[in-house]
């Protein structure tokens, strides 16, 4: 438990081939401005909407429609991080 930690680089990690890099390309190749008109206003969100949309795409890719599960899968598995 005391062992040193080194900084992860979670891209390592991930194939080149794999379908979370599909939907990340796939997501930054949209204009800002989509969401922008989604999201007007002076308000200031937690998370870009870009890596929203991110995380909704590819957990339904993945068959998972829970917000809790959601949630969990996102804290805990290397590929939704």
């Amino acid at each position: 438990m005391n062992q040193l930690f080194l900084p992860m680089d979670l891209e390592t990690d991930i194939p080149e081939s794999h379908l979370v890099r599909v939907v990340n390309h796939a997501v930054d190749r949209l204009s800002n401005s989509i969401f922008g008109a989604a999201y007007p206003g002076d308000s200031c969100h937690s998370y870009h909407p870009k890596i929203l949309t991110k995380i909704i795409i590819y957990v339904y890719t993945q068959r998972i429609y829970s917000s809790r599960q959601i949630t969990k899968t996102v804290r805990e598995n290397i590929m939704f991080m």
